[in-house]
């Protein structure tokens, strides 16, 4: 497991403090960690013709409490913890640039589709702002909701010139408080993001 500097462990202890007791069991770091994979449901294949460019895909930007493999707990005004005991298995801004390009891929409107670190050719760059991705409480021992929200611009690659931008935010209540209906909820929430971005890049123009 990835070791917490001690400066982050104390941060992380003050924002424990700020969750009641109702949820005790399920916040605070853990000595050890089960592993949740990440897996929303991807777009079935979408109408229209290919697209004749190539998209490289940027790891996504975000804060540096989703910057981890950590589950975020959210609680009103400010309140931010994590799930004990439970982990991704990477950090989630790698996650989701997967889940990105496993969603363009499935869409089958463009072949031509990589990560930035492939150091593939591209005629535009999706960059994306991991915004939200938690599961939030209104009550400490109520049921969740998981809230997933993500800014994308399109960029060209050529002269870094900003073609389209968009946000994309969906809120998706858990079914019960636990970690794997949390799991489950941020899911779903996420590949109905990825339903409202891939489509929407795939309306960018050909460069080419």
């Amino acid at each position: 497991m990835k070791t917490i500097p001690l400066n982050r462990r104390a941060l992380l202890a003050g924002a424990s403090g700020l969750l009641a007791t109702g949820c005790a069991d399920l916040v605070g770091p853990p000595p050890s960690s089960k592993l949740y994979l990440l897996k929303p449901a991807l777009p079935q294949a979408l109408a229209g013709a290919k697209v004749n460019w190539a998209l490289s895909i940027q790891l996504p930007d975000t804060s540096a409490g989703l910057d981890s493999e950590r589950i975020v707990i959210q609680r009103p005004p400010a309140g931010m913890d994590f799930y004990a005991g439970s982990a991704w298995p990477d950090r989630l801004p790698v996650l989701v640039q997967g889940a990105l390009l496993e969603a363009f891929e499935a869409g089958g409107r463009i072949a031509a589709v990589a990560r930035d670190s492939d150091a593939a050719h591209a005629d535009y760059y999706l960059a994306t702002d991991l915004r939200d991705f938690e599961a939030r409480y209104d009550e400490p021992d109520g049921v969740p909701t998981a809230v997933v929200r993500i800014g994308a611009r399109m960029i060209v690659a050529r002269t870094r010139d900003i073609a389209g931008y968009t946000e994309a935010s969906r809120e998706v209540r858990a079914s019960q408080n636990s970690v794997e209906a949390a799991v489950e909820a941020l899911a779903a929430a996420l590949s109905e993001v990825l339903g409202e971005i891939v489509p929407w890049a795939l309306g960018m123009p050909s460069l080419r």
